[in-house]
């Protein structure tokens, strides 16, 4: 027991090596990570203090324990039996292909790298390129929303900076959780875009097995109150109007939600409608064309955004670049799932869909650049400055009428004309000739496509529901 033993050198440091790791996972690893976690825990909390909607514990368990939770779920593993049955496979081969999609789906959401980094960068990049505005709803009709519930938010998909920019303005209630397609999952897009809690979901090439997953998932998030952020069109608006919904992640809402006490136990489900609008939408071209082509799939061209970004960095250290005009996004009264049901107990899931969509019209803002282009198009051509600002006037008080919220730069619809014109001219979609003003016909669908908010908001080619009409049906947003 007494006698001297002699090793190498390397025998010697690998041993006091290993001794090393083992005393780091087992003393100080721990240690540390629940001073981290401490830290973090008090963050939250503080950050809670501040937020309409505060950060549910959901959100902040670990990735890994999320998707353990996920596919142990008992609905995900009847469907795992069901799948194997059906495709005639062995069990645990369905359940490990459940396990890639609950790794798919599930996202890792970081306090840090949303409110500390994203919400900034959004920021930057939402006023960097338009003069942003928020509208409708104010804030004391989110406040008063239960604590308890599961917020919604429901928003009509003009751009894809529709992400960032409602990111950044509804930073102030909650941290929203997107549902997000292929298109995003991409390095390094991945990493940031799970760590801001959004999930990715398949549009296309899923089967029974993957939609239970994702089904489950968003169920689950709702039981725990996580705040959900959702574009019910399905995908962004190739003529510019609000389209019909998509009910896929509406139904799995809903179908797992019992009033009084049944599934989430007994929290309620709030929806929040969002209109977004835009005096210039970035892809406007690329959308129309798909529209023209009936083709919904319009690729990310890597190329294409590296020169615009390029193109706008230049300008911008030049000195000699003008923003895209105004953005608005406006709130809408927030719509109870257990008021709805109570109201409607026999009311289906297309029927709340519809209901939803629209309540998002009536909330979709009026900017200068929609509102020239609704007096443009189908007016006399070419037409004078004074019969286009009693155009817009008329058209305006219409839309007060109906409750709409609308921007006009100096409160004025002759200054608000004025700018929705020079920004059409610029762009060449219609040509002015000292007071009269004319349409280009090969920029006929860009200047429709402008329009079609203050069209459909009107009613124009009945493109708007009876409800749309009433405003007493639909608690709009007073003009502002």
């Amino acid at each position: 027991m007494t006698a001297t033993v002699e090793l190498p050198y390397w025998v010697l440091l690998l041993v006091l090596g290993f001794a090393a790791v083992a005393a780091l996972d087992r003393v100080l690893v721990p240690s540390v990570r629940w001073f981290l976690r401490r830290r973090m825990q008090r963050a939250v909390d503080r950050l809670n203090q501040r937020l309409s909607v505060p950060i549910q514990p959901f959100k902040l368990m670990r990735r890994q324990d999320q998707i353990t939770r996920l596919i142990y779920d008992p609905q995900v593993m009847e469907s795992v039996a069901t799948y194997a049955a059906e495709q005639g496979m062995p069990q645990d081969i369905a359940f490990e292909r459940a396990r890639s999609y609950a790794r798919e789906i599930v996202p890792g959401f970081s306090t840090a790298t949303y409110f500390g980094f994203a919400t900034k960068l959004a920021q930057t990049i939402s006023q960097g390129l338009y003069d942003v505005h928020l509208g409708g709803a104010d804030d004391s009709a989110l406040r008063k929303i239960d604590p308890r519930a599961a917020v919604v938010f429901v928003i009509n998909h003009r751009s894809n900076m529709d992400y960032v920019l409602v990111t950044w303005l509804a930073s102030r209630h909650s941290a929203l959780s997107y549902a997000v397609g292929e298109w995003a999952r991409i390095w390094p897009l991945k990493a940031l875009i799970r760590a801001m809690g959004a999930y990715f979901i398949r549009r296309r090439y899923s089967n029974n097995l993957y939609r239970a997953v994702l089904a489950r998932y968003v169920q689950m998030s709702v039981q725990q109150g996580t705040t959900q952020a959702i574009f019910l069109e399905g995908g962004l608006s190739l003529d510019g109007s609000v389209g019909p919904a998509r009910l896929g992640l509406l139904t799995y809402i809903v179908r797992d939600f019992l009033p009084n006490g049944g599934g989430g136990a007994g929290r309620d489900v709030v929806f929040v409608p969002v209109g977004v609008s835009y005096d210039r939408v970035l892809e406007d071209r690329v959308l129309i064309a798909a529209q023209a082509a009936r083709k919904r799939r319009f690729p990310v061209q890597p190329r294409v955004i590296a020169r615009f970004v390029w193109g706008v960095l230049w300008k911008r250290l030049r000195g000699r670049f003008a923003r895209f005009g105004h953005a608005a996004v406006c709130y809408g009264a927030p719509v109870s799932l257990q008021a709805f049901l109570a109201t409607a107990p026999d009311g289906s899931v297309e029927a709340l869909g519809d209901s939803l969509m629209a309540r998002i019209r009536a909330t979709v803002p009026i900017l200068p650049v929609p509102l020239a282009a609704a007096a443009m198009v189908d007016s006399e051509d070419p037409q004078d400055r004074a019969a286009l600002i009693d155009r817009a006037g008329t058209l305006v008080r219409d839309l007060e009428a109906l409750g709409a919220w609308l921007h006009l730069p100096g409160g004025s619809v002759e200054n608000a004309l004025e700018e929705g014109l020079q920004a059409l001219a610029l762009r060449g979609i219609i040509t002015q000739d000292g007071p009269r003003f004319s349409r280009v016909p090969e920029q006929e669908g860009v200047l429709r496509y402008y329009a079609a908010s203050v069209r459909q908001r009107l009613g124009a080619e009945g493109l708007t529901t009876t409800a749309t009409r009433n405003p007493s049906a639909i608690p709009a947003p007073k003009p502002g």
